[in-house]
């Protein structure tokens, strides 16, 4: 076997449209810490209690963090919650765009859409 270079993920850089009402969304929506705003600008993100963080980079251009697979956006940041139906919930009262939840090979999931368009999962 190879040996691996790579020890973890250690962030994902997503697009936004506007910086400061993005780091709030995700702080205040999907309680994430905002651990700083740069002058570059961007704002970093920490989810749950590793190092894992999110980069909110803003942009003028029209592109996200998800691709297309026949046509339709397919999520490329998919984040885990053992609360799934009232993460579902929480979402909805703030007026986020939300799939219904679905059930696949015995877990449950949804997608939902940032303030930028950006298609995201939460799965459990």
């Amino acid at each position: 076997m190879k040996k691996s270079f790579i020890n973890q993920v250690h962030y994902i850089r997503i697009p936004v449209k506007d910086l400061g009402a993005s780091a709030q969304w995700y702080t205040e929506v999907l309680g994430l810490e905002l651990v700083t705003m740069t002058e570059d600008p961007y704002a970093i993100i920490k989810v749950g209690e590793g190092s894992f963080l999110l980069i909110l980079v803003p942009t003028e251009d029209d592109t996200f963090a998800h691709f297309t697979k026949d046509g339709e956006p397919a999520f490329s940041i998919g984040f885990t919650s053992p609360d799934l139906v009232d993460f579902h919930q929480h979402l909805r009262e703030n007026g986020v765009e939300v799939d219904d939840i679905k059930q696949d090979e015995g877990h449950s999931y949804f997608h939902f859409f940032d303030p930028s368009g950006n298609k995201l999962q939460v799965h459990w």
